[in-house]
């Protein structure tokens, strides 16, 4: 059977942001149903954000294009440009080495979900943190100037 049971596939709450910018995504609800899929070249997210909640710092990835569309309720995307409200049946997409950072908050008073998609490059991508002193890559979450968390 190729259907994939969503009751099924584990939820994963908060991030594996440090202290303290891991405050605005404590809320938000992951599922990875590319893997209940067994997908390897790309992954795909579904994302619960309740009120409030952040789907992540805001980042842009060297390596790993991202898409992201709104199935229900509505969002402000944040990037370099400004903000813009996604509603449902929205989407965006962001290209790799693209240094214009992104993310979602939930400023409304109804939950959001999302469906994230993006290539799967974990052995050589590097994840830059535009309002934060962070980095994640391969040797994992360090400064921007490469020392130690």
């Amino acid at each position: 059977m190729k259907r994939i049971d969503l009751s099924a596939v584990p939820q994963r709450q908060g991030s594996s942001y440090p202290h303290p910018f891991d405050a605005p995504c404590r809320e938000r609800v992951r599922q990875a149903i590319g893997d209940a899929a067994g997908l390897n070249d790309f992954g795909i997210n579904l994302l619960q954000l309740p009120p409030g909640a952040w789907s992540s710092q805001r980042h842009w990835h060297s390596t790993e294009d991202e898409f992201t569309w709104v199935v229900q309720g509505e969002v402000v995307l944040v990037t370099d440009d400004g903000e813009e409200v996604l509603r449902a049946g929205d989407c965006a997409g962001f290209k790799a080495g693209d240094a214009n950072g992104h993310h979602f908050q939930n400023r409304s008073k109804a939950p959001v979900t999302l469906l994230e998609i993006g290539s799967r490059r974990p052995s050589d991508d590097v994840c830059s943190y535009s309002d934060i002193d962070m980095r994640w890559g391969p040797d994992g979450i360090t400064r921007k100037d490469g020392t130690a968390w």
